[in-house]
């Protein structure tokens, strides 16, 4: 099934969200409470499944929820169409702070591989499964865990990240990256998880015990600020819990 060729508008710079204009009768799939508004005759239906096999019968749709299931989404997508008579919008957000990335999968060969919980929304005919980590090492201590997704298509589809993100080129090399920053990679990058090096530097370097490597020719979008991070930095006993007492406490010893 061909995508619908929708139009976007990227809004917000650390907080983003993304506005999907629809004609009549295109469709976009997000994620549930993902939906911010909707102009006059969009409509939405939720559904099992991303609809992208038209003929998909009961056990099918099962499976392909249960896959979701698995991969910590929700069980439901929502379908947002338009049956208007002319052009409306829809708007969608991530659900913690960051950045939307908007990506062809037409340009990626028809599939990306994409963090769990990674995928926002898409144009309709977008196909969401899971794939599973061939490697037990990344599989035990990634930070993209196990499980990860893979979209197929090729039309827009849309994932959201935390903090900035960039995206590099590799081409025939190795990049280590820390594990959790990986968003999403081409399917013919291979991932893989290895130990920082030395174990004074496992123990005193603060980079933690592993480090995630992408090998081959192919694109890669990094995140700068991975949600278990940002959980980390406000939480009471996180590292930054003491700095704003320390700094009262050498400002009065000054005094």
């Amino acid at each position: 099934m061909n995508s619908h060729q929708i139009d976007y508008k990227i809004i917000g710079d650390d907080i983003q969200l993304v506005e999907i204009e629809l004609d009549p009768m295109e469709t976009v799939i997000a994620e549930a409470g993902a939906m911010v508004y909707m102009e006059e005759g969009i409509n939405f239906d939720t559904k099992m499944g991303d609809g992208s096999e038209a003929n998909q019968g009961l056990l099918g749709k099962l499976l392909s929820a249960g896959s979701r299931v698995i991969a910590g989404e929700s069980l439901f997508m929502t379908h947002f169409t338009n049956q208007g008579y002319s052009k409306s919008r829809v708007a969608f957000s991530a659900p913690y702070p960051g950045t939307v990335i908007p990506i062809d999968l037409a340009t990626t060969g028809g599939r990306l591989i994409v963090q769990k919980s990674g995928f926002l929304c898409a144009a309709m005919g977008t196909h969401l499964s899971i794939v599973f980590n061939r490697r037990l090492g990344s599989s035990l201590v990634g930070g993209e865990g196990f499980i990860l997704e893979k979209l197929e298509g090729d039309g827009l589809a849309f994932i959201h990240a935390g903090g900035t993100v960039i995206e590099k080129q590799l081409k025939g090399e190795t990049l280590r990256v820390d594990t959790g920053c990986i968003v999403a990679f081409e399917e013919n990058i291979d991932y893989d998880i290895e130990t920082t090096g030395s174990l004074k530097s496992m123990v005193f370097g603060g980079e933690g015990l592993f480090l995630a490597t992408l090998r081959g020719t192919g694109r890669v979008w990094l995140q700068s600020m991975p949600i278990n991070k940002l959980i980390q930095a406000l939480a009471p006993w996180g590292h930054n819990s003491g700095k704003e007492s320390q700094g009262l406490l050498g400002n009065f010893l000054q005094r």
